[in-house]
């Protein structure tokens, strides 16, 4: 049995844009306990200020953003679709409970029974803020995104919509992964839903959350973020399929922190958006801390695919690895930026990262920079990047062999790919990867 609710609330338009009046109508909407507004109008107040301010030249000097017009955005208090939307994971395996949300607004929530009764919690973000003040306030935009970072930052802070929490207590393991739907369906629709996971002391979870728009051709805007927080000898998995429609903005800032002898496994599957840009944190804070970071971009026509990562190394003996393999064709483009960090304290770290591109025409473009800033004296932090054309004596080999050259293609993509696929021990999610590569180099099922 299954604790559920279904939410259906009647469309209701707001200004377009994200100015005063627009915040004002947009406070109206929200039911909220008075810490909440409070925060977001401290949130408003700087997303004013930083509207002014340059963003970081080194995160933002390779992301074009002068087609991006935000007031042909606006929230939308409610929405009439509930269904309809191509996904990826949904009905690929069983999950223990279940949130979707459309246009930012909390359609359906199912939780396990057995799980509420061990004090596992897992729904919309704008009930819960309400009805668990005490485990919600302490983490909601304090310890992992800040909202005074930038502009998209507080622009969140201010305006978030909903989302999807998990909270898992002390010593309570999740067998099933929970999954998370987040759609964007009217035009112009803007998203500003907020991931936030907190896991307790020796608490293990497994969450799997994609995005999806409605039909190929509405314009949309999402500005999103990700707060994981894993608490000592806890154990996350959580996966992210970007899987926008190509008309869709997507900027998000996401953190991960883990605390003494925790670990966190990060997937990240970049798929779609016109453009995506995406400021993702990893902060090992206790001793033997670890974090893996496992990246899969296929960027095709126009798409812009950015990624600027960290990986911050605050205590001894912690490890971090991230590997990141992207594929581009057409003339898209991708762009990232690592840095590992490792802080006076944080001896004997172990610190990797690395991003492979693989370049299918000449009119594709991959901008890779990594960067390590170390000071401690006793760490081995190893960086670097790759990028390269497909080799042609490769494609030569197999059509020679009766296989065409689109299935050839097919192949090459995917053993690029496998080594990220190692790296994921959740079956359904390596299969849905494999799947949706076929659907962007037109092969394959589509469903």
């Amino acid at each position: 049995m299954t604790s559920s609710t279904s939410v259906s609330n009647p469309e209701t338009l707001l200004p377009t844009g994200f100015d005063q009046a627009a915040f004002e109508a947009f406070l109206e909407t929200r039911d909220e306990p008075g810490w909440v507004t409070d925060q977001r109008r401290k949130a408003f107040a700087v997303f004013q200020t930083k509207l002014s301010d340059d963003l970081d030249p080194e995160e933002w000097k390779r992301v074009e953003l002068r087609a991006f017009k935000s007031h042909q955005f606006g929230i939308r208090a409610g929405s009439s679709v509930n269904s309809g939307f191509t996904t990826l994971l949904e009905d690929k395996a069983t999950f223990g409970g279940s949130v979707v949300q459309v246009d930012g607004t909390c359609k359906t929530s199912t939780l396990d029974a057995q799980l509420a009764k061990k004090g596992v919690l897992f729904g919309d973000l704008a009930d819960l803020v309400r009805e668990h003040r005490d485990v919600i306030e302490p983490h909601l935009m304090t310890r992992g995104v800040q909202t005074d970072r930038d502009r998209f930052s507080a622009w969140h802070g201010a305006f978030w919509t909903g989302g999807t929490v998990l909270y898992v207590p002390r010593n309570v393991s999740i067998d099933e992964p929970l999954y998370s739907l987040i759609g964007l369906a009217q035009q112009g629709a803007a998203d500003l839903s907020h991931t936030l996971v907190i896991m307790e002391e020796g608490s293990s979870a497994t969450l799997l959350e994609e995005t999806s728009s409605l039909t190929p051709t509405v314009a949309g805007l999402h500005i999103g973020a990700i707060e994981l927080l894993v608490g000592r000898g806890a154990h996350l998995r959580f996966v992210q399929l970007q899987n926008w429609n190509e008309n869709t903005w997507h900027f998000a800032h996401q953190c991960g922190r883990v605390a003494a002898n925790g670990s966190l496994q990060w997937t990240v599957g970049g798929l779609g958006a016109r453009l995506a840009h995406i400021h993702q944190d990893v902060h090992l804070d206790g001793k033997g801390a670890s974090g893996e970071v496992n990246g899969v971009t296929f960027a095709t026509g126009k798409q812009i695919l950015s990624y600027y990562t960290q990986q911050t190394h605050h205590a001894e003996n912690t490890h971090s690895d991230l590997l990141y393999k992207d594929v581009l064709q057409d003339r898209a483009r991708v762009v990232w930026r690592g840095m590992i960090r490792v802080e006076h304290a944080a001896q004997k770290t172990d610190g990797y990262q690395r991003n492979d591109s693989l370049i299918l025409t000449p009119t594709a473009r991959v901008d890779a920079i990594p960067g390590l800033e170390i000071e401690a004296d006793d760490v081995r932090c190893t960086h670097g990047a790759t990028a390269g054309r497909v080799d042609a004596e490769q494609v030569f080999y197999a059509m020679s062999r009766g296989i065409n050259k689109s299935e050839a293609m097919h192949m090459i993509v995917e053993g690029f790919f496998h080594r990220v696929y190692d790296r994921i021990p959740v079956e359904v999610v390596r299969e849905t990867l494999s799947h949706a590569v076929e659907q962007k180099l037109g092969l394959g099922r589509t469903t």
